[in-house]
């Protein structure tokens, strides 16, 4: 280690989060989560004799190390494959088993829903939630949240098993909730994997204390139960909840701050893409990063109200059609836009009436991971600055991200409508 990395490494704190590893050239080459920042990040560089080849490989290329502090170490959990994401860090490749990312699927539409875990989701209609790196950590924390929402892990069958026993199950075989109710306490598990735990725990303790003043009292303590579970979880691990989660010492977002002249760092930030095949089937994807972090509660897809191959008009639609909920689905510091100045003009005129922010991508039609990084930023009343960002900068990486998701997230309804109409 250098003399300024060892200096670095006594502020460690004794908290969960996620830390980077990065070379001399200031490159992130490893991301990783950690329950205690202290102690993880300091055993990479002690007693090397006993490392693998791999680990000792990278250690020798870290120059310096930065994290950041979350709540929770499932919020680590969120963060650290978010960031994977953005930087794909060489060395998350080369020293990781677990190569693909993991969903929790549980099907709502069933009568009698499960829980269960997939690499690859489908186009099914059930609910996934994810993609979280670390299969194992997800494992550990569905197995804690199950002792508070007991739910199905395979197919109802009907038939009593340990799990039965053990109140791992809600218990529809023998009587003890009937499937609606086993739907209720499923809908609040899910809200809690979205990230609504504050909201949640208030909902219940309110539950708990109407169902008491009303006499109901094996409710209320099946609810005190739940309550005092999620309020105590906190102190073993917890699914992502981004009312908490707070990346804004992010330096990716003070270079947007920076590079646009905001006010401040935008802490909500959007990005949209039209996607269609010759004006048929045309749709809008409307992704959220919040804090740097995508957010997919927020996420919005539009069916475009007027087919047509015309991007700018459809843009106009898609961004007209968003700006009227901004009261009830908030406002964006900074909207991004999958396209150059033909689609930022078709727009700029509401956008920035609404007092938002706007910048495009210009990809020129390349679509590739490697494309090059040029955004496209609105100055004065009709002129336009191109901007070519080093694809090794933070800023870069944070819009190629927000990009890609916007761009795969219009695609995948896309596809789900041209597969729909294609049946009729």
């Amino acid at each position: 280690m250098t003399e300024r990395q060892k200096a670095h490494l006594k502020e460690l704190p004794a908290e969960p989060g996620v830390y980077f590893h990065k070379n001399r050239a200031g490159e992130v080459i490893y991301v990783g989560k950690a329950a205690i920042l202290k102690n993880r990040v300091r055993q990479y560089f002690q007693s090397p004799e006993r490392k693998d080849a791999k680990t000792r490989a990278l250690v020798a290329e870290i120059d310096y190390t930065d994290w950041i502090v979350v709540d929770t170490e499932m919020d680590a959990l969120f963060l650290e494959s978010e960031m994977i994401k953005r930087y794909m860090p060489k060395w998350n490749i080369l020293l990781r088993d677990d190569k693909t990312v993991s969903y929790v699927r549980i099907d709502m539409k069933s009568e009698v829903p499960y829980v269960s875990m997939t690499r690859n989701p489908d186009d099914d209609g059930a609910e996934y939630l994810g993609p979280y790196y670390g299969k194992v950590a997800i494992q550990r924390a569905l197995r804690i949240l199950r002792k508070i929402f007991p739910y199905y892990d395979k197919p109802y069958t009907g038939r009593k098993t340990l799990n039965t026993d053990l109140g791992l199950t809600p218990g529809i075989e023998i009587g003890k909730m009937t499937p609606k109710e086993y739907k209720a306490n499923l809908r609040q598990m899910i809200s809690y994997l979205k990230g609504n735990r504050k909201k949640l725990i208030r909902d219940i303790e309110k539950q708990m204390y109407d169902a008491a003043s009303k006499g109901d009292y094996e409710k209320a303590a099946a609810l005190r139960n739940q309550f005092f579970g999620l309020k105590g979880i906190n102190t073993k691990i917890v699914f992502s909840d981004k009312e908490f989660l707070d990346i804004s010492s992010d330096q990716a977002l003070h270079d947007l701050q920076d590079i646009l002249g905001l006010k401040k760092t935008p802490g909500r930030i959007e990005g949209f893409d039209i996607s269609h095949q010759s004006g048929t089937n045309v749709t809008g994807s409307m992704v959220c990063f919040i804090n740097g972090a995508a957010d997919r509660t927020k996420y919005r897809r539009f069916k475009l109200r007027k087919q047509q191959n015309n991007d700018p008009a459809s843009m106009l639609e898609v961004i007209t059609r968003r700006l009227h909920h901004l009261n009830d689905w908030g406002v964006p510091d900074l909207i991004v836009l999958d396209g150059s100045v033909g689609q930022l003009d078709a727009v700029r005129k509401i956008v920035t009436e609404a007092g938002i922010a706007i910048i495009g991508r210009d990809k020129s039609g390349d679509h590739t991971r490697n494309a090059r990084v040029r955004i496209v930023i609105p100055r004065g009343d009709d002129d336009y600055e191109m901007v070519e960002l080093s694809k090794d900068s933070h800023i870069a990486k944070l819009i190629a991200r927000i990009d890609d998701e916007s761009h795969r997230f219009a695609i995948q309804y896309h596809v789900l409508l041209k597969r729909k109409n294609a049946l009729k």
